[in-house]
């Protein structure tokens, strides 16, 4: 079927042959990530001491936990929003709405977790059950997002997000091809955004804690801190859900499987690494050592700009995206309770610092069709781009 008219973006990842192996790298780096985290060298790179069979990665009880999660976060989505927001100006000029009650959710996830916790539901279980909940997490990414390309094929054109539209199957499925794929009122892509895989990391996160109390009696420092880090940075972004309307995940972004694989299935079970790490190999970590990792983690929070006016003073007159260097910065503080005998928690870091250097790549582009000659100005008078006076 030939693509649609209209304009559409250059190709990116490799083309139709780089999205066909992320497909498949995706996931297996996830595996592997999760397979050395649980094993006694825990090295990042060179191939896991063994690879699981099917009974180890399949558990029926785990498809009815993964789908009870997604039922409920579907369920909270839909509760009454403290504020409806409207979204960006589509190409045919309306604008879609938003429920904002993302941080609503994580409160009342957080109550009924307690409540079943109280009851004596073993949150400790959770831990062992990560891989079957990978699986059926990956499973579910892949069935979704078939849905989403099959669905994008009755959207009207005007519905199509410009970088799915070149017309290979492959690609457009892996970058999908509706930019914002709705039944009714329930947004697909905004829903899994921010709902089921931020509050799930937090949520394993907290069962990685519960389980080293009860391995060693009480959880260590290191564990404290990468939990309270990483809800910090979960609760903020739940509290700050209408700040995901203007990204370019919302505004240019399809739907398809590098989304959705990423939102339900990399971000619960790979940000978790630092804590899964911990549970197997505890790190000594003094109070002054914590204290200054605090420090660290205090700096992430460099002031952005969602306005219209390009931005010459402060941080934003010192490099172009000093939001990314306050991500960055972050990420060093989540990896640093860790200590630095291994570097398999620091891929975190290694992963977030290429992904925001092919993402700030792609906001240039943005940028340069938007602001025109006053972004090349602004590229003349503020030359680096995410680390000052080194890129």
């Amino acid at each position: 079927m030939a693509p649609p008219e209209g304009p559409r973006a250059p190709l990116e990842f490799g083309g139709p042959l780089g999205a066909a192996a992320l497909l498949l790298l995706l996931p297996a780096t996830m595996f592997h990530l999760l397979l050395a985290a649980r094993s006694g060298p825990a090295r990042l790179l060179g191939p896991p001491a063994s690879l699981p069979g099917l009974e180890a990665l399949w558990s029926p009880r785990a498809l009815l936990l993964w789908l009870a999660w997604l039922g409920l976060q579907a369920a909270l989505y839909l509760l009454p929003a403290r504020k409806v927001a409207e979204g960006q100006e589509l190409k045919d000029k309306s604008r879609l709405r938003y429920p904002i009650n993302g941080f609503q959710a994580l409160v009342l996830t957080a109550l009924l977790v307690g409540l079943g916790v109280s009851a004596g539901l073993p949150l400790g279980a959770l831990p062992e059950m990560l891989l079957p909940l990978a699986f059926v997490a990956t499973l579910t990414a892949f069935i979704f997002s078939l849905f989403l390309y099959m669905k994008a094929q009755v959207a009207p054109v005007s519905a199509l997000a410009p970088g799915g539209i070149s017309g290979n199957p492959i690609y457009d499925f892996f970058l999908g091809r509706e930019l914002n794929p709705r039944i009714c009122f329930f947004d697909f892509k905004y829903f899994c955004e921010l709902r089921p895989g931020l509050i799930g990391w937090v949520l394993i996160n907290l069962a990685l804690l519960v389980k080293e109390a009860e391995l060693r009696g009480s959880p260590s420092l290191a564990m404290w801190l990468v939990n309270g880090f990483q809800l910090l940075y979960v609760g903020d972004a739940l509290w700050h859900e209408e700040a995901i309307l203007t990204t370019m995940d919302i505004t240019h972004d399809g739907f398809g499987f590098m989304l959705a694989f990423g939102d339900i299935a990399w971000v619960p079970f790979t940000y978790s690494l630092q804590a899964q790490f911990l549970l197997r190999h505890p790190q000594p970590l003094g109070l002054p050592m914590a204290s200054a990792i605090c420090l660290i983690n205090g700096l992430e929070t460099i002031s952005t700009a969602t306005g219209r006016k390009l931005l010459v003073s402060g941080w934003w007159g010192m490099v172009r995206h000093p939001n990314y260097l306050g991500d960055l910065i972050m990420a060093l503080a989540w990896s640093l309770p860790c200590g630095v005998s291994h570097l398999l928690p620091y891929f975190y870091l290694l992963y977030f610092t290429a992904l925001l250097v092919h993402r700030e790549a792609r906001d240039e582009r943005q940028c340069l069709q938007k602001y025109g000659l006053a972004w090349q100005e602004y590229c003349r008078r503020v030359p680096y781009r995410i680390v000052p006076y080194i890129y």
